[in-house]
This record gives C-alpha cells, structure tokens and sequence, in this order.
C-alpha cells in the first residue's frame, strides 16, 4: 500500500521517548519513517533510542524543551543540519495536573498551558516555515476527548487540549495553500504505566472505563499507530483540520446503566 508508505520520510516526535508517544513513533518507524526524537529526560531519551534501534529502526534523540522557543528553534536548526528537512511533526509531549479548578495553582494551570498549547505552536510554526519552503508536510497535534468533554479536576489540561483543537483547524486554514495538512488525534483511554493502578480489576475507575467504552476495554498503544500513519502518509493529502478520535467509541455514546449488558 505506497498510500502509506513513509520510507525517506522523517517524522519528528515530541515527548517519543515512553507511553503513547514511543507507540506512535514505533508505528511511523514501521512505515519506513527515520525517527527523531525529543525529550526532557536524558535517562528516558537514551533507553528510548535503545529500544528503537533494536527494533531495526533509524532513530537520533535530541534533549530540549518545546516551550522554550529559543532552544526549541536553535535545535530544529541543528536537526535540519545534521539530518535534513522535517517531513512530519508529531506534537506529542504534554502534562496534566489535576487540581480542582477552585484550589488549583495558578503558576500550574499556566504551565499546563504553557506545555500542552504553547509548546505544539512554537514547533508549529519552526517546522512550517521549512514544510512551506517545500510546499509538503504534515503536522499531527495531540488532542484528547478533553478537547470535548469537561471532567472534574482536569480544567487545565481540558482548556489546553481544547485550545490546541482550535489551533489544528486555525494552522489547517492557513497552511493548507502549502500543502499543508494539520490534522489531530484523540486518544481515549489507554493501557500505559500511567493508568496501571488503576486498571485492576474491582477498582472502581476500571469498571467505570470498561463500562463507559462500547469497546468494552482499554486501548492498547499500539492501537494508535494506524491513526498516525495515516495522518503522517499520502492517504491523509485532503484531509486536514480534522481530530480523529480514538476512544473504542466513549464520543459516540452517552454510556450505559452499569447494571445493562
């Protein structure tokens, strides 16, 4: 299937070093695409690069901070240079503090803000002015089903995901004449060492997720790896401004009683 072939591409993925980030970079690893990865962490990064390239996959780490748009720019220049144009950005890295809105710190909601919607524009817009030049790219930003739904606890993180839904249709409208396509991915729930505590049986937010999902069940990571292959490959070329949406269908349903099969 040439539609979603990704040999000679080269996908850039913040936050790839763990969990759905790393999944994702797999997948598009397994198209053909060579790997760059970001981080924060050297300990992640190095395990990280490690791991893909036992996989057989072409990979390079590079340490920074996408809300900082001076190192951010002074890296993407250096990556340009030592490895070439960025064919595909996927905006992963981000973070969550949950806080009640009423007691939440200010300088958290900021920083969840900062990382979660300011940090997917500044590489943004590093990435397009070289994807313009070239008048070919595709930018993926990680959204979430906080980008539609409001949850207790998570008003940050739900004002950020719902602001970088907003900034994939507006980067989508501007860039679009570029052969641009700026698309979005919603994860649901999913299966990572994150959410492992409470994904064991009798704890009551597993019964609520399984009983809330039609699927029935957790994602797995790798579940996300089709969405970000398709958006990162020619099969994606007149789609842009969209979130899709991988949940096992929770967007598409009010849910059931507990007690209903």
């Amino acid at each position: 299937m040439n539609l979603f072939n990704l040999t000679g591409k080269r996908a850039l993925i913040t936050g790839g070093t763990h969990g759905l980030g790393q999944a994702m970079a797999e997948g598009l690893a397994s198209a053909g695409a060579e790997l760059v990865i970001t981080g924060t962490t050297p300990s992640k990064m190095n395990e990280a690069i490690v791991y893909y390239t036992s996989k057989g996959y072409k990979a390079k780490g590079y340490i920074f901070d996408v809300t900082n748009e001076t190192d951010a720019a002074k890296y993407i220049d250096i990556i340009t240079e030592e490895l070439g144009n960025i064919d595909i950005l996927v905006n992963n890295a981000g973070i969550i503090k949950r806080e009640l809105a009423i007691t939440m710190p200010i300088s958290d909601f900021r920083k969840v803000i900062d990382v979660d919607l300011v940090g997917p524009f500044i590489m943004s817009q590093l990435v397009a002015k070289q994807m313009i030049e070239r008048r070919e790219g595709k930018i993926i930003n990680i959204c979430s089903m906080m980008s539609e739904l409001g949850r207790n606890s998570v008003s940050a993180y739900a004002a950020a995901k719902g602001g970088l839904k907003m900034l994939t249709q507006n980067l989508a409208t501007e860039w679009a004449k570029y052969n641009i396509q700026v698309n979005g991915i919603g994860p649901g729930y999913f299966a990572t060492s994150q959410t492992e505590p409470i994904r064991v049986d009798g704890h009551p937010f597993n019964e609520f997720i399984i009983n809330r999902t039609p699927a029935a069940r957790w994602g797995n990571p790798e579940d996300l790896a089709g969405a970000a292959v398709f958006l990162a490959s020619k099969a994606s070329d007149f789609v842009n401004g969209q979130v899709v949406y991988v949940d096992g269908g929770i967007l598409a349903t009010i849910g059931k009683p507990s007690n209903e099969e």
